[in-house]
């Protein structure tokens, strides 16, 4: 049975939009069609105020993060390029797998889970790389990455940013930080359903764009024609009409609340959080000075059983949660409170669920 009103408050999908629910449904236009044509010419430049870029080569890809993920490399990664990469999670390592498949040789650059990773040591890493990569917020820590030192100093090397978990969120400025590839999510900060990776690319990076990547379906060259044409599209794929409506209609609300204030909702939340949550018995597990509103790491009081907890929170309150993964699984939830989720009001309520339950173990 699904229930629509769970509030979801992990790592993964946020609560949608009211206004992207209604554009789901809305009746289906062909991909060529010239009205979808001009929608997806103005999601795109609605893409590119959020990320905050004038690159031309901005726009949703028709899958989900990991492909946003995976296009940024194969697209620019030759056997034997050096890759260096930024790991202090998940998809630090995950960024790793994705280079090394591509054939580079890669160079990881570790920080212990939970803590941030120094911008200097990433370049001091290898004396020419050609890609330099880093997750700006990471999902399975809650910790944020600076990026601007990276850009600033990254001499001949491409700046990659995973910014799936920041887009939206906090300030993601791509052409202030010097950055060359970027993608994120619809499902996190924005407020969209899970199905489209956003993707960045600036004028820098596109002279350095594989002539044959390992992708057909990821393949760069091809999809620009498409979603950067001014007369005749050349076809590639079929676009997902719906999932682009959705991104379409939460992007301009994003929008007409204003960027700046939809970071500014995101910070008030995640500083309650961080300010009323130790005080139930939560512990505040991310680097201080790093941690991210959207998303909040805690150690467990003592007593409260991590898959009893989660399991309570979603069948007693609705609220769904998530636990801890890799060497912190058990010992760690990730509080998500990201897009439409990121409100006051459900803030309060799970404080309050929370508290409940820490009672109840005492």
């Amino acid at each position: 049975m699904i229930h629509s009103d769970r509030i979801l408050m992990g790592p993964g999908p946020s609560n949608p939009y009211p206004e992207v629910i209604e554009a789901l449904t809305r009746p289906v236009l062909g991909h060529l069609d010239p009205e979808f044509i001009s929608l997806l010419d103005e999601t795109n430049e609605r893409l590119r105020t959020v990320w905050r870029t004038s690159n031309l080569l901005t726009f949703p890809i028709s899958a989900t993060g990991s492909a946003g993920m995976e296009a940024a490399f194969v697209n620019f990664v030759q056997t034997g390029d050096v890759v260096v990469v930024g790991v202090n999670g998940v998809f630090g390592n995950r960024m790793c797998d994705v280079a090394a498949r591509a054939g580079a040789t890669v160079i990881p650059v570790e920080a212990e889970w939970g803590q941030a990773i120094d911008p200097q040591r990433l370049l001091d890493a290898h004396p020419n790389p050609q890609i330099i990569a880093v997750v700006h917020a990471e999902t399975s820590t809650g910790v944020r990455n600076d990026i601007a030192p990276l850009g600033a100093n990254k001499g001949g090397a491409l700046l990659v940013v995973d910014c799936v978990t920041s887009l939206g969120g906090i300030p993601v400025l791509i052409d202030d930080w010097n950055v060359d590839i970027a993608y994120s999510g619809t499902q996190k900060c924005l407020g969209i359903p899970p199905g489209l990776a956003p993707l960045t690319v600036s004028e820098r990076a596109m002279e350095r764009v594989v002539p044959t990547p390992q992708s057909w379906y990821l393949d760069l060259n091809m999809i620009k024609d498409y979603v950067t044409g001014d007369g005749t599209r050349a076809y590639h794929h079929t676009a997902p009409i719906s999932m682009l409506y959705g991104l379409h209609a939460g992007l301009g609300v994003v929008l007409e609340e204003g960027l700046d204030q939809a970071w500014e909702r995101h910070r008030l939340c995640g500083d309650e959080l961080h300010r009323r949550l130790p005080e139930i018995g939560f512990g505040l597990w991310a680097q201080q000075g790093h941690r991210l509103p959207e998303l909040t790491t805690v150690t467990l009081p003592e007593g409260l059983d991590d898959v009893e907890g989660r399991r309570t929170l979603l069948e007693r309150y609705g609220i769904e949660v998530g636990g801890g993964l890799g060497p912190v699984a058990g010992k760690v939830w990730r509080i998500g409170c990201m897009g439409h989720t990121a409100r006051m009001r459900n803030v309060k309520m799970l404080l309050g669920a929370l508290e409940d339950l820490v009672t109840a173990t005492r």
